[in-house]
């Protein structure tokens, strides 16, 4: 199968791809890790994406189809792929359409803003290791400090209020409309915000006929 899964960020698009990746046995294709990897390596695309990152934008289009048509030639995808992260634009899906590049199903996670702002800000990440936390729902045993390796937690500039409410309103403005256009081609799919990962998963099973 080949899939797209939309939603505002923070709607939690990666945790459930790699449910659905693990049950449907295909790989899924995140634009943020691919961009995350090359700016961390330094590359000229990295360095790019890293100057539109860190003011919260958009990567511009012809970056990420780029990346994303590379990664769907590997052989790892040719039974199918979930996509997480992309087609953010109308653009963008019309350039995957005319690339060939067709889809199955496209979720759609549907997630109240209050519900994301609360889950977004209250994010923190270990310098040293990159590890993840909660200050509400997964907080560390010791406050500011990660439990695998000790390193000091801090909140992500994307994870910052002011940054969270730009996104916020540029999915609203940019990529929301995308339901609208993947309706019409009679693949798109809702996916109520039923509080729990296991709950939400249930259903995207259910709509996924599996």
């Amino acid at each position: 199968m080949k899939i797209i899964l939309l939603g505002a960020p923070g709607a939690g698009k990666g945790t459930q791809s790699e449910i659905i990746s693990r049950k449907l046995g295909i790989p899924t294709i995140s634009t943020g890790n691919i961009l995350r990897a090359a700016v961390k390596e330094g590359t000229p695309i990295g360095l790019q994406a890293k100057s539109y990152m860190d003011a919260g934008k958009l990567v511009p289009d012809e970056i990420i189809i780029g990346i994303i048509q590379e990664r769907l030639a590997e052989p790892d995808c040719a039974g199918g792929f979930i996509l997480d992260g992309v087609p953010r634009t109308i653009a963008q899906a019309e350039a995957l359409e005319r690339h060939g590049i067709r889809f199955d199903a496209v979720l759609s996670l549907e997630v109240a803003d209050s519900v994301i702002e609360a889950r977004m800000t209250g994010r923190r990440t270990c310098h040293a290791c990159g590890a993840t936390y909660h200050v509400v729902m997964a907080p560390p045993k010791q406050e500011g400090l990660c439990d695998k390796c000790g390193g000091v937690l801090e909140q992500r500039k994307d994870d910052q209020p002011e940054t969270v409410k730009h996104r916020l309103e540029i999915y609203h403005s940019q990529t929301e409309p995308l339901k609208g256009f993947y309706e019409e081609k009679g693949v798109l799919k809702r996916v109520p915000d039923l509080g729990g990962i296991e709950e939400t998963n249930t259903k995207i099973m259910e709509l996924l006929g599996k």
